[in-house]
């Protein structure tokens, strides 16, 4: 069952502006991470202080003009407990691990309706999610490497699935058969990234504030992903998710997979969900019943940031990773999405 639970409050303090990024660096749709498993478990609770300048964040609109918001957090229950993890066996293969277990999604029936058409791509070779009318949740690396934003950001845009083209409906010689589906683009008005990144990056601690939310210029009509808080895996069925996106070895097809997650921190998803890049920055969702109701319910309870080498015992193994929505980063997330904390006080 999805189970409520109060937020903190994100307040803006001030904003003031940068000076324009210069959209420089390289996209690079595989990191490699420092802080693994055994770091993680290490690392201290961020005091209040660290919150409010992690969750302070970085604002680019499309003109490559750039603010910074400094925020304060409100209400917030910091838990003393250390970074959990749970012991699995160790693995070593890479992003496909042994049989290719993803499905790609042929059926327009399916692809254009939810959960899939939720999905979209971004023009910098990564995925997303759509999480309101104007809103999509991806992944900040594929925007800014921690020091500068990427080629091609600054021209940001989003392709939503479409299976339709225009016309009177012939089929015209070349034309893609069924089952690969055309995109329509849209504009990015602005990007807010939390500057939890930069300095994750910085000072290597990588990836736990992997995520970013892109601001549509045009509003869709379809229907989107409603945000969750990140469940532990004990609270997941199976603990078994979900996630859709575009990768890279199968050009132009919307690609499906689920798996168990095979250990978590605080604030990261290790799993050997099948992906390929490309589909970096997709949502990973799971279902859960809402509560007194009998109905099952999809929420977004992380981003998936992709293949990382990580330290267990000493030693480098590869995982395939996702961001937690934790109750401050969904605070966050969903202030940007508003404008304001008030419909943002129960995740």
């Amino acid at each position: 069952t999805w189970h409520l639970k109060k937020v903190p409050q994100i307040v803006s303090e001030r904003t003031f502006s940068l000076e324009s990024p210069k959209f420089e660096a390289k996209t690079k749709l595989e990191l490699n991470s420092v802080c693994g498993i055994e770091c993680q478990r290490k690392l201290p609770v961020p005091s209040l202080s660290d919150l409010k300048d992690i969750l302070s964040y970085e604002t680019v609109f499309e003109n490559g003009t750039r603010t910074l918001t400094e925020v304060n957090v409100l209400g917030l229950m910091l838990d003393p407990a250390e970074n959990m993890t749970t012991r699995t066996s160790s693995r070593k293969k890479r992003q496909i691990y042994g049989t290719d277990s993803r499905f790609s999604i042929y059926d327009k029936r399916f692809m254009t309706n939810f959960p899939f058409n939720t999905a979209v791509k971004i023009s910098t070779g990564c995925s997303g999610i759509l999480i309101s009318p104007k809103h999509v949740l991806t992944a900040a690396h594929c925007l800014h490497n921690g020091k500068d934003y990427v080629k091609g950001s600054k021209k940001l845009r989003v392709g939503l699935m479409k299976m339709k083209s225009k016309g009177n409906g012939r089929k015209r010689k070349g034309a893609k058969r069924n089952g690969m589906p055309a995109f329509q683009w849209t504009r990015v008005k602005s990007t807010h990234i939390p500057r939890g990144w930069f300095k994750g990056v910085s000072g290597d601690i990588a990836l736990d504030y992997d995520y970013a939310v892109l601001e549509l210029k045009r509003p869709h009509k379809r229907k989107y992903m409603e945000l969750g808080i990140s469940p532990t895996i004990k609270m997941m069925p199976r603990s078994m998710i979900h996630f859709s996106g575009f990768d890279n070895d199968r050009s132009g097809q919307l690609v499906y997979r689920f798996c168990s997650i095979s250990d978590e921190s605080n604030d990261l998803f290790y799993q050997y969900c099948d992906a390929e890049s490309g589909s970096t920055g997709s949502g990973v969702y799971l279902r859960l019943k809402e509560p007194n109701k009998k109905k099952w319910k999809r929420k977004i309870i992380a981003v998936y940031s992709g293949h990382q080498w990580v330290d267990v015992n000493g030693e480098q193994q590869d995982y395939n990773v996702a961001v937690r929505i934790t109750p401050v980063k969904y605070a966050q997330i969903c202030f940007w999405i508003h404008g304001n904390d008030e419909n943002c006080t129960q995740g």
